[in-house]
């Protein structure tokens, strides 16, 4: 595969299309910047239409919108292989949400019962409301796209699930991921000892913490309707596993814009109900995690 020398695929990339030599798919640069191409149709104009009003917005507060949101850097015209004579093609330039992680744990969350926008074609809504009821979105309001668990030291190993099996989970089966996602095991064995749930999930600054402040935003916002959006979690094995090392950078943030619609004043109650559900899912997570852990060894 042969792409610009300071451009490659992300190597932590857990869901979405991959970047190849046949495929379009988002490149980082290794110095901090993430690069996705514009979707095919009116998706790409869409989602950046978003990025650009919203990075401007004078009603979204500079907390919100640094906190929880990639940055936006405006576009770039890219050569890409996957393009006959590696004719140049736009890309959004975003923050890449995981640097500065040496070994990151990734999960990728689309929010929402609903995951297509009103006005949308029928077969568009059809193939949106199967996907939904075949997986948690219709009975969780949320389902789990994508996840990578590294173990802590260098070459740990990773546990990657592939997507088919995401897809066929029930609840029990995302309530596993959540506790896989912050158990110290990693990649070894099938252990759900949730070791780093208050580091990562508990805490001033961990997930929990986060989202409910990004769920007191959803309260109020009517701004924006946010469909088919996922919420990444991010945060780095090494750095949580070691003693006293926190949360190990937890980040929070939202991704993925070629579906958002105006909100016309009306609270986006697709979305903060989702946001809930997977609030209380990963706070019973560390509700579990505290009593085993002010219990002792049995």
């Amino acid at each position: 595969m042969s792409f610009s020398s300071d451009l490659r695929p992300p190597e932590h990339q857990v869901a979405g299309h991959r970047a190849s030599t046949e495929k379009l798919g988002p490149l980082v640069d290794g110095a901090g910047l993430f690069y996705k191409p514009l979707q095919a149709g009116d998706r790409g104009e869409h989602e950046l239409a978003f990025y650009t009003a919203f990075s401007a917005h004078p009603a979204v507060s500079p907390r919100v919108r640094d906190a929880f949101f990639p940055r936006f850097y405006g576009t770039r015209l890219l050569p890409t292989p996957a393009r006959p004579g590696g004719d140049p093609y736009p890309h959004i330039v975003l923050d890449d949400l995981l640097a500065g992680l040496p070994s990151p744990c990734v999960a990728d969350v689309k929010i929402g019962a609903c995951t297509w926008p009103p006005r949308s074609p029928d077969p568009y809504v059809t193939k949106c409301l199967a996907k939904d009821r075949e997986t948690t979105s219709a009975l969780l309001g949320f389902r789990v796209s994508g996840v990578r668990v590294a173990a802590a030291g260098q070459g740990g190993e990773v546990w990657r699930p592939d997507r088919s099996e995401l897809k066929a989970m029930d609840a029990a089966g995302v309530r596993r991921v959540l506790r896989r996602y912050v158990s110290s095991c990693g990649g070894g064995g099938d252990g759900l000892d949730c070791a780093l749930a208050a580091a990562v999930y508990g805490g001033e600054g961990g997930v929990l913490a986060q989202l409910r402040e990004l769920k007191a935003w959803f309260e109020e916002q009517t701004l924006f309707h946010f469909y088919s959006a996922s919420i990444l979690l991010g945060y780095d094995a090494n750095a949580a596993s070691a003693p006293g090392g926190g949360g190990g950078g937890v980040r929070v943030k939202l991704v993925d814009f070629a579906h958002v619609d105006e909100g016309e004043g009306v609270i986006d109650h697709n979305f903060l109900g989702g946001l809930c559900s997977l609030i209380k899912f990963i706070g019973d997570i560390v509700a579990e995690a505290s009593e085993k852990a002010s219990s002792g060894p049995s």
